[in-house]
């Protein structure tokens, strides 16, 4: 298959720059699609670092776009009743007819993160078991094949007796999930129970690693090939090189309040011209990526944007 290509909106970006109107942003989704790209993204934090939520931004973007596919990068299940997520990814699944994809994580381990859950009154030590078994009650929900059919669930967070989920999504037990993160047990759960992988390894390398024990994971729990890689990748994209890496520091220290070096460490960031950036996001889909999403470091989306969309053909052939 040929390789797709998204971008992410910048909801974050907007609050921190205090240009909170949502009109440009849902203008810069039908932007991405006419350029050509493949799905629009949309990421999720509640106070940590506080940005649109999600799925309602999603469901307005599903109203002015027809082709693109829209999803979370990455939502945090765990912050949410089940039954209440499963109804709104359900509605918004109808509103995009069948174009949702559901990225989700667990959340990183720092103090903000930790505070967040706090005030959402979930504990943070929960958050791995409400992420599985949440999702698992989700898929349950979505998967009611008619009017008559209720849904029993018993676990250790939640206890629901007869319930159902109605309208039902448009896909037939809901939208693909695909799971965020490196560490081991995220490639585990990617490949036992998830419908993609979808990291923001720092490297190529470190994402071939981690997609070989999705892949075996996979294998193990006999579900080969029924797993999609994808990568979460940002960039700067600028003729002058230092221009562009002094962009880059700017953006992710601002973004994250930590120092660049110790969250390149981490993420996947590229800065300098496009032609560099074309040959290290091949890197990627060499590894195995078939579904690439851009975010933008920088204030200037359109600019990123028409020169990101000059390197769709070249990134379409890599795989």
């Amino acid at each position: 298959m040929s390789v797709q290509v998204g971008v992410l909106l910048p909801t974050r970006e907007a609050v921190m720059a205090g240009r909170v109107e949502a009109a440009p942003l849902l203008a810069l989704a039908s932007q991405i699609e006419a350029a050509g790209f493949d799905s629009v993204w949309v990421g999720d934090s509640l106070i940590a670092r506080p940005r649109f939520e999600p799925l309602t931004l999603m469901a307005a973007a599903a109203a002015i776009t027809r082709r693109v596919r829209l999803g979370t990068a990455v939502l945090l299940p765990a912050l949410r009743h089940p039954l209440l997520l499963a109804h709104a990814v359900a509605s918004l699944d109808r509103i995009a007819e069948g174009r949702v994809v559901l990225g989700v994580g667990v959340a990183s381990d720092n103090p903000p993160v930790r505070r967040e859950f706090e005030a959402a009154g979930v504990p943070f030590g929960e958050r791995v078991g409400r992420l599985v078994q949440g999702l698992a009650l989700c898929r349950r929900l979505w998967s009611v094949r008619g009017p008559d059919e209720r849904v029993s669930f018993a676990s250790k967070y939640w206890t629901l007796d007869g319930v159902q989920v109605l309208p039902t999504p448009h896909r037939p037990g809901g939208p693909p999930i695909w799971m965020g993160g490196n560490a081991p047990g995220a490639l585990r759960r990617a490949g036992e129970t998830a419908d993609g992988w979808f990291p923001n390894s720092a490297t190529a390398d470190v994402f071939a690693e981690g997609w070989r024990q999705v892949q075996a994971h996979a294998r193990q729990a006999g579900r080969a090939d029924a797993v999609t890689a994808a990568i979460y990748l940002t960039l700067c994209l600028d003729d002058d090189r230092a221009r562009a890496e002094d962009t880059m520091r700017r953006f992710i220290e601002g973004y994250y309040a930590q120092p660049y070096e110790a969250m390149a460490a981490r993420q996947g960031c590229h800065a300098g011209p496009a032609e560099g950036a074309a040959a290290w996001i091949e890197g990627f889909v060499r590894a195995g990526a078939r579904h690439v999403v851009l975010r933008f470091a920088g204030a200037d989306q359109a600019d990123q944007l028409a020169r990101a969309a000059a390197l769709l053909p070249r990134l379409r052939a890599a795989a």
